[in-house]
């Protein structure tokens, strides 16, 4: 997956996810590439979290496209199946989301974070 459709698509988990989210401060680099690791892995090493963690992409593309038609309804739909599935993946999975949610996309810190997620991503392939 694209570098900027990855973080496409972590925007839109950030934002189904807030209602989760403290106010927070930055995060700290080496805690953030930490912590993006060990939900590689722990995802990685789980087929059932592979899973849903594919599925959530596939989910955040449609969530994507339901937002270009103006779609609320769906849109939100789409959303609820995503916070079902974060849930599913675990609590440093969605402390990870959450984290990013001050992270400039266009950062530097925002490109390692997506090289460290990209085997997930890769897990997807058909």
């Amino acid at each position: 997956m694209e570098f900027m459709n990855r973080l496409f698509i972590m925007g839109i988990l950030v934002i189904s996810t807030m209602p989760l989210c403290a106010q927070g401060q930055q995060p700290d680099p080496a805690k953030l590439r930490a912590d993006a690791q060990r939900v590689v892995s722990i995802i990685k090493g789980n087929k059932d979290k592979t899973q849903a963690y594919c599925q959530i992409n596939e989910l955040a593309e449609q969530i994507g496209e339901a937002d270009q038609e103006k779609d609320g309804k769906k849109a939100e739909a789409l959303a609820r199946q995503v916070f079902e599935l974060e849930v599913k993946l675990g609590p440093e999975y969605i402390s990870l989301v959450s984290s990013l949610k001050d992270l400039d996309p266009n950062s530097q810190q925002a490109k390692e974070i997506d090289s460290i997620l990209a085997p997930l991503d890769d897990s997807c392939a058909d």
